[in-house]
């Protein structure tokens, strides 16, 4: 049965409920080592052309799972087994929060796009703990995307986002700052210029301190929000940079509901998807700029096929994240972009995709 006949029967059920059901499968998944391997063996792309290494850290392949699938860092053995270059757990918050009320999750089919106002649902740093000592360690880099919780104030954000370091850090290979989120009331308000002084002062001394705890300083991303304006972009990231941050993923979900025709395209919450694709193209072009193409960018916003993400590649991305397109393309998502990312790098001539970053830009 094709993934198109399977999501036709998801698309039928309440989202929310469709997701929890695929969790489910991803944990039987993951339990037997047997079935894990096959996927696997199905899935992954093996070809140098497509491996990067970023941070230290070697990438098998550019197409990474993003953050808010795995939100309790539980089924990521499994993510890995369906041929991701990397996966990104999380958002994880210190102390355990239900999130909004339900509903909070909406498809638009006609928009190929969702909407959600989760607001952080997760199970807490200390289960995340416990669930990495647990799980079996995959071969590919994990990345662990940190919040706040929802009732500590701006003002003391910088603590939540430093117990998540500490308590995780030796289990992710790269750590995300999430301020960027729409569906935490004020979280965005991080993203001015004194605020996110502040805030990566605080967060890049702990990294610090940590790294030469463990001898190892690990990267420390941002996250930023695609409703910024070009001006409002250019004094964040160019104020990230002068602080010391790693690199920068761009970007997070728009609260923009402009050319939607879907039924729930009215309703609260970020905008994934399709919609986005563009917008967020040109935000990672604009990094790249500012930055002179010197720190890493994660291109992240309506990736379904391998010509967006060699979009994003092409406009500054050193590696690319899907979502929504998974949603919608099926379990295999990572395996037919990269396939596909292989026949561009060809059609190019170009030998490697460290090699196409930028050039667009």
């Amino acid at each position: 049965m094709s993934y198109q006949t399977f999501r036709k029967l998801f698309f039928k059920m309440d989202p929310e409920s469709a997701h929890d059901l695929i969790i489910s499968a991803l944990k039987t998944m993951q339990a037997n080592s047997f079935v894990s391997k096959q996927f696997e063996k199905k899935m992954t792309v093996n070809d140098s052309r497509l491996k990067t290494k970023q941070w230290g850290v070697i990438f098998p392949n550019p197409v990474g799972l993003a953050a808010g699938f795995d939100k309790h860092a539980n089924v990521f053995p499994a993510l890995a087994a369906l041929g991701f270059g990397f996966v990104e757990v999380g958002t994880l918050t210190p102390r355990p929060q239900p999130g909004n009320p339900q509903p909070r999750l909406f498809r638009l089919p006609e928009d190929e796009g969702i909407i959600n106002r989760m607001g952080f649902n997760n199970d807490g740093i200390e289960q995340a703990c416990q669930h990495f000592q647990k799980l079996d360690r995959p071969y590919i880099p994990i990345g662990i995307n940190l919040g706040k919780n929802k009732d500590t104030p701006n003002k003391q954000a910088s603590d939540d986002y430093r117990k998540g370091l500490e308590a995780l850090y030796l289990d992710g290979d790269y750590f995300v700052i999430n301020i960027s989120s729409p569906n935490t009331k004020g979280l965005r308000d991080l993203q001015q210029v004194t605020a996110l002084q502040s805030l990566l002062t605080d967060i890049l001394e702990e990294r610090n301190r940590l790294g030469k705890e463990h001898g190892r300083n690990q990267p420390v991303l941002l996250k930023l929000a695609p409703d910024l304006s070009e001006e409002q972009l250019t004094e964040i990231v160019k104020t990230a940079v002068s602080q010391g941050i790693d690199g920068i993923i761009a970007t997070n979900t728009t609260l923009s509901r402009e050319g939607l025709k879907s039924a729930h395209k009215e309703e609260t919450g970020g905008l994934s998807g399709k919609p986005l694709r563009q917008r967020s193209t040109q935000f990672v072009r604009q990094i790249y700029r500012i930055t002179e193409g010197k720190i890493p960018i994660i291109g992240v916003g309506g990736i379904f096929t391998g010509e967006d993400a060699y979009e994003k590649i092409r406009a500054g991305a050193s590696l690319i994240q899907v979502y929504t397109g998974m949603i919608y393309r099926g379990p295999s998502i990572a395996r037919l972009i990269n396939e596909e990312l292989l026949v561009l790098l060809e059609k190019d001539g170009i030998d490697s995709i460290d090699q196409a970053v930028g050039l667009d830009a």
